[in-house]
């Protein structure tokens, strides 16, 4: 695995690229949205074929890759932002060149099916990368959670403002945030941008999975080792992870089941996920996490700024 290293901050008037890797664009909410980044002092780029679609798909592969990879080329853009998630981002992971995306060192911003172009961008090229908000909720995004992407992005962010949740003991524990949607993080098990957790703390946050699917993809990290050298645990938003037959079994109950045995420390309840407060960190950024406090604190930038 390649050294990590940050990508390069941005600045005020900065051009982000962007690009839909995984499922399909609603011309509506992708207009909302790229006029949130302009109200944020960014000026945005996007290629006409954007709103392809190939099914569920947003245009073919080829197509899908060309833009990924025409961004990270372009001198013009600064950093790249994707549209929406859906599904798709590990259809193109073999065509992207991992060695210029590292040389062009540019921010990357996703989360949901993202998660896999974010484990491969840590993994392959060893780049920092950010779980945050997209385009996909058009204006409907909490205006701080804006704020701090753009922060995140700038270098700017204030690191003595922690990341608050629930408290399920454990002490406390340091270590680099990695994760994601976690069904995109199972998946990543036996593919060259597998899920590294040794020593991390481990984020992570679904939508429309049922607790016994929940269940089943914890007992898959299980057994593929990736609990055994865990430094922390923050869960995000499930709230959308029900089943009506079984209304007793809640998806806190699945996941505590899980990670309450291995006594690290464990915080859910965290502001990041399929919901409107989006918190964007960092994927291999350092942080510390207190599961007596309920507390993550994010003690590095995830950007390089210019000397």
């Amino acid at each position: 695995m390649p050294r990590l290293i940050k990508p390069r901050a941005l600045a005020p008037g900065a051009v982000l690229g962007i690009v839909a890797p995984g499922g399909p664009v609603d011309p509506q909410k992708l207009a909302a949205g790229e006029a949130l980044l302009r109200n944020a002092g960014f000026e945005t780029l996007r290629r006409d074929d954007l709103l392809d679609r190939c099914g569920y798909l947003a245009g073919d592969d080829a197509r899908r890759a060309d833009e990924f990879m025409g961004f990270i080329d372009d001198d013009r853009v600064d950093g790249i932002v994707c549209a929406r998630g859906g599904y798709g981002c590990d259809r193109i992971l073999a065509a992207l060149d991992a060695r210029r995306v590292r040389a062009a060192s540019k921010p990357l911003v996703g989360y949901s099916d993202i998660t896999a172009l974010l484990l491969w961008q840590r993994r392959c090229a060893g780049l920092m990368s950010f779980h945050g908000p997209m385009l996909d909720r058009g204006d409907n995004v909490d205006p701080d959670s804006i704020d701090l992407l753009v922060a995140r992005l700038c270098g700017t962010a204030d690191l003595t403002r922690p990341i608050r949740g629930d408290a399920h003991g454990g002490g406390r524990a340091e270590g680099r945030l990695v994760g994601g949607s976690l069904s995109l993080v199972v998946a990543s098990i036996g593919t060259t941008w597998e899920v590294d957790t040794r020593g991390a703390i481990l984020l992570l946050e679904d939508v429309g999975e049922r607790p016994y699917r929940i269940d089943r993809m914890l007992q898959q990290l299980r057994g593929a080792g990736k609990f055994a050298r865990l430094a922390g645990i923050g869960i995000g938003d499930f709230s959308s992870c029900r089943d009506e037959r079984f209304p007793e079994i809640g998806v806190l109950d699945v996941i505590s089941d899980a990670f309450r045995p291995l006594g690290v420390p464990f915080v859910s309840g965290l502001p990041f996920g399929h919901l409107r407060s989006n918190t964007t960190w960092a994927v291999g950024c350092r942080a510390t996490i207190d599961g007596d406090a309920g507390l993550i604190h994010i003690v590095e930038q995830g950007v390089k700024r210019a000397a």
